[in-house]
Formats: structure tokens, C-alpha cells, sequence
């Protein structure tokens, strides 16, 4: 069938440190609409909101400032814990599919504060897996 056809092609071609799967991290906005092409989205509006915190609100998920008060929440931990639990579960199945993207997305109201600091964070944990991972913060400029 087609899936043992595309094993066999892949696992014939392949050089042996080549990794298939190539991962993108988006952050966004649901104010502006969930990516399209994501394979997982996961929703972070349960943290708190940096936006209504006035010293904060100018600021991005970039920015230490902003960092720190994320990771100030015992719950923001607990969450990436997860999220790399679940991902070291799933990569291997998607490379063993033959899957060559994998978009990760991640989403809180205004796609500036929790959505990019979680993504940027997803990323340095997946890089230390993962040979090609990169990381768009898709409503950071809106």
C-alpha cells in the first residue's frame, strides 16, 4: 500500500543522522483566528493575562520583564512539563509515519504575552531534540 511504499522509499534514502520531521512553532492571537495549517493547538488563556498588568502591557513575550511574571505561576511549569511529555510521545510516531512538518500552535487572546514567551520556550526544549525547529509569532506586530 502507500504507507509501506513511502517506509520503504524513505528508510532506502535516508542518511543515517538525517531527521525527516521538520517542527514550527506558531504563536498567535485568537482575537485574529487559529492557524489554518497547525497540527496541535493548545490554548493558554488559562494563564494569567500580562496585558491588564499596566507596567507590563507594552511589553511581549520577548521581553524578561514579561517572562518572569509568566513563570511566576506554578501552573505555567506544570503545563510545558506536559506539553514536552506529550510531544516526546507523539514525535516518534509522526517520524515513524513518514511525517515531514509538524506545526505546533500555540494561542492566547492577543498573540503577544503568553503565546510567545510558551512558544519561544517550546522551542529551546524541542531543539534539544530536534534538528530543525523553528518558531513564528504570527500576531506579535498586530
Amino acid at each position: 500500500n502507500v504507507h509501506e511504499l513511502r517506509h520503504f522509499v524513505t528508510e532506502r534514502f535516508k542518511s543515517a543522522d538525517h531527521r525527516p520531521l521538520m517542527i514550527s512553532v506558531v504563536s498567535f492571537g485568537y482575537r485574529f483566528g487559529v492557524p489554518t495549517d497547525a497540527d496541535l493547538v493548545f490554548d493558554v488563556r488559562f494563564l494569567p493575562n500580562p496585558h491588564f498588568v499596566p507596567s507590563l502591557r507594552k511589553f511581549s513575550g520577548k521581553d524578561a520583564k514579561v517572562k518572569r511574571f509568566i513563570r511566576s505561576f506554578p501552573q505555567t511549569g506544570e503545563f510545558l512539563r506536559r506539553i514536552e511529555s506529550l510531544l516526546a510521545y507523539l514525535i516518534p510516531h509522526y517520524i515513524r509515519e513518514g511525517k515531514s512538518y509538524l506545526t505546533i500552535a500555540i494561542g492566547c487572546t492577543g498573540g503577544k504575552h503568553r503565546s510567545v514567551m510558551l512558544a519561544e520556550e517550546l522551542r529551546k526544549a524541542l531543539a534539544k531534540k530536534a534538528r530543525s525547529v523553528k518558531v513564528v509569532h504570527r500576531d506579535l506586530d498586530k
